[in-house]
């Protein structure tokens, strides 16, 4: 799988950059990360109802957010995802953090860039069941996005049984690897007029002076 240099750059606020020792070293990284990396993922259907919260039919959980509401309102099922790099992605990391920071900050960048191409990857292979099932997909939403709370993190983890991947999670609710992603993905009808198509930097309160923020319609 390619890891996109043009959005390292963006990750590494060098989107301008020509120098040659440097690109050589991006270029090295991406493809020392490529052996390190054992990509996983997993992810599951699941029907909802929407009233005052969003409730996960057949389970217990029931979420309270305006933003994944808004983001899910025409969907009546949806996919919950959950990827990871593997914790030897961390170790390079802390690692380098150590010997050479240089390459720590541009591993990092690499390591971000490769999990938005996994999670691509997963987000096409739920869209297809989706083409099955007679319906398209929102963009993937988060917690931490908006007002979806990080705390729902827990329950979504425990959901789709993301440790049997290897995703666990600290007291403060940080994702061990930290190379790793949940998201939700809706189902909506083809027909719909409302094709929910905000971009996830759309949903951050601090969108307006975010360096990384990707522009719709912007190709990386």
């Amino acid at each position: 799988m390619d890891i996109n240099y043009k959005e390292i750059l963006r990750y590494l606020k060098s989107q301008d950059m020509k120098n040659d020792k440097m690109e050589s070293l991006i270029l090295n990284t991406i493809e020392e990360l490529k052996k390190i990396a054992k990509p996983r993922n997993t992810y599951s259907f699941f029907e909802i109802e929407k009233s005052k919260s969003i409730h996960i039919l057949n389970t217990n959980l029931y979420i309270k957010s305006s933003d994944l509401m808004h983001h899910l309102r025409n969907s009546h099922s949806i996919a919950i995802m959950a990827i990871t790099l593997g914790i030897e992605v961390d170790r390079e990391i802390k690692i380098n953090e150590k010997l050479n920071l240089t390459k720590a900050i541009i591993m990092d960048a690499v390591a971000t860039s490769y999990v938005e191409k996994i999670c691509d990857k997963v987000q096409g292979e739920i869209k297809k069941e989706a083409k099955k099932r007679g319906y398209n997909i929102t963009n993937r939403f988060s917690p931490g996005y908006g007002d979806l709370s990080i705390k729902t993190q827990k329950e979504i983890l425990n959901l789709i049984d993301a440790y049997k991947i290897g995703i666990t999670l600290t007291e403060s609710l940080i994702m061990i690897p930290r190379k790793s992603v949940t998201a939700f993905i809706g189902f909506y009808p083809y027909d719909s007029k409302d094709k929910t198509n905000k971009i996830k930097c759309d949903y951050c309160d601090y969108k307006e002076n975010c360096d990384y923020k990707v522009k719709r319609g912007e190709v990386f």
